[in-house]
């Protein structure tokens, strides 16, 4: 029988903060101290990378980059290269429990040009040493992201022909025209992961195992496009031929158009998917456990027509399979991963899943839908298998409070039927929920904060197929109170999921 264990998912942008966003600051710091005073083995976060138009952290600049926004303002106002002053006095925002991404964007890069051109960065051997072991990928995201803002945030696309298309004369000009934004952009780079490092490593001393998330798509509007066309199902001007999504499921009616753009399978098999190897090798650099995103695409993957608007006239394609992830295993040897496995399973990705070895996901919400009234139900508690990971919901989920307010009153009286219960109201039922698989089988159990805290979807992550609203909510400090500490200790040591 294997140790079980218990997790919270919060996005590092979520954590409370002074300034505007969460980030690698001393609240960073102090919600692993809390976790880990809670019994709880993991802390799962959201991709890391720059964020681009949505501030969805799966439409990324880079999938190897970090996302600037968590560089720690404070740490720099301890290097003594920015003031408490000059922090303070920006505009980030007046709620603490909401980002204002417009602000970050105006107001958080001049503080941090500001700390760039204070710290004499090119005689420090640490940065010299980062550079070269770098380079690889750092050398073009820098010139991506300087071209980006020399022409005004436009994505790469609509960039002039000749640096659209990477001629060599054309990368040499901007290359001596921009060398010092390049240098910024590799200095933010310098220290996100400086400060990811170190606060890895303090998780790390406390029993907290970080799971990270990759994205199984990189962005359009990003430097592994522009960098690698090759790669991807671009026509002869760069444009995609296809874009990904899934088609119409619980989620949207109309399906997800996410819009990146879609692998060219067959050159990645002919190149022993070696990009791909690099990128899990990475992540395995950033992570102690790698959740990969979407994990059904890499069986079959929906393709939908470009231009189109939404995912209903899409098709599916097959994917590399298993053959990528026998690579992954004699390349990187045995590591842990968790399978997004989620949506409509046919029997070829439930082999490729279980081919695997890799756990898969079952979220509770999906247990009471009033199409399925058979007690078989895989995402019934009662029939989680050790080897596999449960959520009450994730990030795309509505907050298990909001989803009971709103599911049909049949789903709401087969819920009560499971639970046992009648009488408890409804918006205190969410201990109940979460019992529920904490008691199950599942060797982890993962719980959005947002779910122990009995919030409505004030404090949802992300609507799926919608922009405007999502990836904003901010836990405040007082919120991570010693009494909720307790309960979430509480409920962990009842199961036995204490680390």
């Amino acid at each position: 029988m294997i140790k079980k264990k218990a997790g919270i998912l919060l996005s590092v942008s979520s954590l409370p903060s002074p300034y505007g966003i969460g980030c690698f600051s001393e609240h960073a710091y102090k919600f692993v101290d809390w976790i880990a005073k809670a019994g709880q083995s993991y802390w799962q976060i959201l991709p890391l990378g720059p964020t681009g138009y949505g501030d969805s952290p799966y439409q990324s600049f880079s999938t190897f980059a970090g996302n600037p926004y968590f560089i720690s303002l404070e740490e720099l106002i301890k290097e003594g290269i920015l003031t408490e002053k000059e922090c303070q006095a920006i505009d980030f925002g007046t709620k603490e429990n909401d980002i204002d991404y417009k602000k970050l964007y105006e107001n958080r890069y001049p503080l941090l040009r500001k700390a760039y051109e204070r710290s004499n960065i090119r005689e420090n051997p640490d940065y010299a040493l980062y550079i070269e072991e770098n380079r690889w990928w750092l050398e073009d995201y820098a010139l991506f992201m300087a071209v980006k803002n020399r022409f005004n945030g436009r994505p790469w696309m609509e960039w002039p022909e000749d640096i659209r298309l990477r001629r060599k004369t054309a990368m040499e000009n901007y290359q001596n025209e921009l060398q010092d934004e390049m240098e910024f952009q590799k200095y933010m780079q310098y220290l996100f992961f400086s400060q990811w490092k170190n606060l890895k490593a303090y998780a790390n001393a406390r029993g907290i195992q970080v799971i990270g998330d990759i994205p199984i798509y990189v962005a359009m509007d990003s430097v592994d496009t522009w960098a690698h066309p090759e790669m991807f199902q671009l026509d002869e001007n760069r444009m995609p031929l296809a874009v990904a999504g899934c088609p119409p499921d619980g989620f949207s009616a109309v399906g997800q158009l996410w819009g990146n753009p879609l692998y060219r399978w067959e050159y990645h098999k002919g190149e022993n998917f070696r990009w791909w190897m690099t990128r899990l090798w990475y992540c395995f650099q950033l992570y102690d456990i790698v959740r990969i995103d979407h994990f059904r695409g890499f069986d079959e993957y929906y393709a939908i027509p470009y231009g189109e608007t939404t995912a209903v006239h899409g098709h599916w394609e097959k994917g590399p399979g298993m053959e990528l992830f026998r690579r992954m295993r004699e390349t990187l040897g045995d590591r842990e991963v968790i399978a997004e496995d989620l949506g409509y399973m046919t029997d070829s990705v439930k082999t490729m899943v279980r081919e695997s070895g890799f756990p898969g996901m079952k979220v509770l919400q999906f247990a009471f839908d009033s199409r399925d009234t058979g007690s078989r139900n895989d995402y019934l508690p009662h029939n989680y298998p050790e080897h596999c990971v449960a959520y009450t919901g994730t990030h795309d989920n509505q907050t298990l409070t909001s989803w009971f307010e709103t599911i049909t009153e049949e789903e709401r009286q087969k819920t009560r039927e499971y639970l046992c219960d009648r009488y408890t109201p409804g918006k205190e039922l969410y201990w109940g929920f979460i019992s529920l698989i904490m008691r199950s089988n599942a060797g982890i159990c993962m719980i959005p904060l947002q779910d122990y805290m009995g919030r409505t979807d004030e404090c949802r992550m992300n609507v799926p197929s919608t922009v405007g609203n999502n990836w904003r909510w901010r836990v405040t400090e007082k919120e991570l109170s010693e009494k909720l500490k307790t309960s979430i200790w509480q409920m962990t040591e009842r199961f036995g999921r204490l680390r």
